[in-house]
């Protein structure tokens, strides 16, 4: 159970009010690792003569964006202007993830290595369930991640709010850098972090690592004394504005300068967490973005996650869905 002090902080706060005009003038830059998600959809008959494996009649395919390209997707979809800085192959799939990405609105500024493969994350589904994924990815050259963050400094100015969607691919070796120049220029920089190496994140706003990602930073916890103890180390370390832990059923709880802001689960039937994350950290910087508080902007963030985990696969929050 939460101590007594640590309950008056655990509140469900009032929503602050976003119109969808002062929404749709929020331009939030996406840095990051991106990829295409395809999916094969069958019917599932009969079991193959040739191996104890099931066959797939594909009757269906679908193509969405996946990684910092679902974030960006779902800034879009939320009616805000997204930006999409990413490495990319010069390839047939990063043609394909452009076309999509482009039908959503989504400002795309892919640096093409020609010697790297997009990422693709390939899932093949029957009878209402995922039966396998094959990935196609490599990491790209120092060359190009060299040009990434000089046009990264040429875009920031115009932006409101700045992620770095961080998924391990390779795209962020150099976001110390751009950390930096984010700050320097008074944009709020949100991280979704991976790894254990948290100081690379250094002097952002805020990271939102999921339970399982914190614990492989901090270690366990068992109260919530401890884990409050243990994220406000982890902020002060790094000279970090917040972390926002997500809880999965547990909710999601802020930890700033101020103390600590709880905001439980939504309740709903969960069919899919694939891309809640993404949603979460889209939501708040699109929020910030408008001119919300980290703060005003959590209990919408948290909307969002619950909403989207009811989808399938990568899916989108539209503003009509957020603030029905």
């Amino acid at each position: 159970m939460p101590t007594p002090d640590l309950m008056n902080t655990m509140t469900h706060p009032t929503p602050a009010l976003i119109t969808p005009q002062a929404l749709a003038a929020s331009r939030v830059l996406v840095v990051g690792d991106v990829m295409l998600d395809r999916y094969w959809y069958g019917a599932v008959d009969r079991i193959s003569p040739e191996a104890p494996v099931p066959v797939v009649r594909v009757t269906r395919e679908e193509e969405r964006g996946g990684g910092a390209a679902n974030v960006a997707g779902n800034i879009a979809a939320l009616g805000a202007q997204a930006a999409l800085l990413a490495v990319v192959g010069d390839d047939e799939a990063s043609q394909h993830l452009e076309a999509l990405l482009a039908k959503t609105g989504i400002q795309t500024h892919f640096g093409r290595d020609a010697e790297l493969k997009t990422t693709v994350k390939l899932r093949v589904i029957g009878r209402q369930q995922q039966l396998l994924r094959l990935d196609f990815e490599n990491t790209p050259k120092n060359r190009v991640l060299a040009d990434q963050t000089a046009r990264f400094s040429a875009l920031l100015q115009s932006q409101d709010a700045v992620i770095f969607s961080d998924y391990g691919k390779g795209s962020l070796a150099q976001v110390g850098d751009m950390i930096a120049k984010a700050r320097a220029a008074g944009k709020p920089i949100l991280i979704d972090p991976k790894g254990s190496d948290y100081a690379r994140y250094a002097n952002a706003t805020v990271i939102t690592p999921n339970r399982s990602e914190m614990q492989e930073v901090v270690g366990p916890w068992s109260s919530e004394e401890e884990l409050r103890t243990k994220a406000h180390a982890l902020r002060e370390r790094l000279q970090l504005d917040a972390v926002l832990v997500t809880r999965s059923e547990e909710g999601m709880t802020l930890f700033d300068a101020a103390g600590e802001l709880h905001v439980s689960a939504q309740a709903r039937e969960v069919f899919d967490v694939t891309g809640a994350g993404d949603t979460v950290i889209a939501t708040m910087a699109s929020l910030l973005g408008a001119g919300l508080s980290l703060r005003q902007a959590l209990p919408w963030a948290n909307r969002a996650g619950g909403i989207v985990v009811g989808k399938f696969g990568t899916a989108t929050v539209s503003y009509q869905e957020l603030f029905a």
